[in-house]
């Protein structure tokens, strides 16, 4: 491990902070930082500023950062074989140097936990120990967890941790709303939906244990939800949280109940704060932002004006508008950000495609403030521009859409896009 202590002592000094201050003023100013003129190409508020990590790693999911700055990134396809990248900055300036790649396996989730990189095929979990290792582990991955639903829809296994030793694993539900013949005008919703046996819940599972199944091993930590890309254990709340993602094609399905603009606008989003045992309420009911409500699903008699009534499911915390798509999230604990940035959550949207005759929307990182477990404040948009000028009307037309979130140890943000895997490390410095 020389050659990690060694980068980690000249990062250090390459990246040493000249300014520091409260308030309104700048945290941290890093002078060796290649930023780029016009922040990669998006928008961020007033004294952050960013770099160009790299212009393009391929078709990028989720990623993670090492202490001393490497950065490991899924791939849903794969290169040239390989389904993780890996990434180095050699001289301090931000941009990535040594771009390697290694990997059986595509998938979505990654992170690195008590010197292993996990990672998350659409059917298993595996890990990769990293001891002794310079970038790239040598040594064959072991299996944590198998036994998944091999599924065509919502199969991404974004994964996080606890500081108890638990792991926890997004397993989507592979529908949009239980119907007994899948996206089919009017057709009812089946009642109890057998996919909340296995799926449209997250799995707790032994992180320090190999040759688990799902079947044998796993537990239901909470349910009712339609697919969670975007899951995270928040240290600083020690609590689990997750934004789904909301159903589809309300107009289509039941157009005496919904117009094309209520589709466009609805279900909102849901964020959620997850406790054991929970239950969210899909596909029964979904959640409308415009009323404030929660309201029960057309698959089970309603019609966009009946509310669901009791208190099985739980409400969500905070509510996006319809189909922005979250696919990450994270909350921060560095300080090179300003204090009202401490304990608050970011959430990347990938933007989606059912929003006619609306444009559509998302294509951005929010920022939602946090007092401990809780939210203090309404969102609002972090970074911005991703997906390019003019209207989009198809996800096709965008130039990047945000996909993964890391915070480095320096506490600066890193922010991958889907496309192809352009990567932006954000930093507070004050100035523009």
């Amino acid at each position: 491990m020389l050659r990690k202590t060694t980068y980690f002592l000249i990062l250090i000094l390459s990246t040493l902070m000249v300014a520091c201050s409260s308030g309104d003023e700048s945290a941290a100013v890093y002078e060796n930082m290649n930023f780029s003129p016009d922040n990669g190409g998006i928008t961020l508020p007033d004294g952050f500023q960013a770099v160009v990590v790299t212009e393009s790693i391929g078709s990028a999911r989720q990623m993670t950062v090492d202490e001393d700055g490497d950065i490991y990134v899924a791939l849903s396809n794969d290169h040239n074989g390989n389904g993780i990248a890996a990434l180095r900055d050699t001289d301090g300036d931000g941009v990535a140097d040594t771009t390697a790649y290694f990997g059986d396996y595509t998938g979505t989730g990654i992170a690195l936990h008590n010197g292993y990189l996990y990672f998350a095929p659409d059917t298993a979990i595996v890990r990769y120990s990293m001891e002794g290792v310079d970038l790239v582990p040598t040594s064959e991955p072991e299996m944590v967890v198998t036994g998944f639903p091999d599924q065509g829809s919502h199969a991404a296994k974004p994964i996080t941790f606890d500081g108890g030793g638990d792991l926890y694993v997004n397993i989507g539900a592979p529908s949009n709303a239980c119907q007994e013949e899948s996206r089919t005008a009017g057709s009812p919703g089946m009642k109890p939906c057998p996919q909340l046996e296995w799926q449209g819940s997250v799995w707790q599972f032994n992180s320090n244990s190999t040759g688990q199944t799902l079947q044998e091993d796993g537990y239901k930590y909470a349910t009712g939800y339609r697919n969670a890309v975007a899951l995270e254990w928040n240290s600083g709340a020690e609590n689990l949280y997750l934004v789904q993602h909301g159903r589809d094609q309300l107009n289509t399905l039941w157009p005496e109940h919904y117009d094309s603009l209520d589709n466009a606008e609805l279900p909102a989003e849901e964020f959620f704060k997850v406790d054991d045992g929970d239950n969210f309420g899909w596909p029964y009911t979904y959640y409308d932002q415009r009323r404030g409500e929660r309201m029960m699903n057309p698959e089970y008699g309603g019609d966009g004006e009946t509310p669901y009534v009791g208190d099985d499911f739980e409400d969500p915390i905070q509510a996006f508008p319809g189909h922005w798509a979250p696919n990450d999230l994270i909350f921060y604990h560095g300080d090179q950000f300003p204090q009202e940035y401490y304990g608050g959550a970011f959430i990347a949207f990938h933007g989606s495609w059912n929003r006619a005759p609306l444009p559509q929307a998302g294509y951005r990182v929010t920022f939602t403030p946090f007092n401990g477990t809780e939210v203090s404040g309404e969102y609002q948009t972090f970074a911005n521009g991703f997906a390019g000028e003019g209207v989009i009307r198809s996800p096709g037309q965008a130039e990047h859409r945000p996909m993964g979130l890391a915070e480095g140890t320096d506490g600066s943000v890193y922010i991958v896009d889907s496309r192809v895997g352009k990567i932006w490390r954000i930093f507070y410095t004050g100035s523009q």
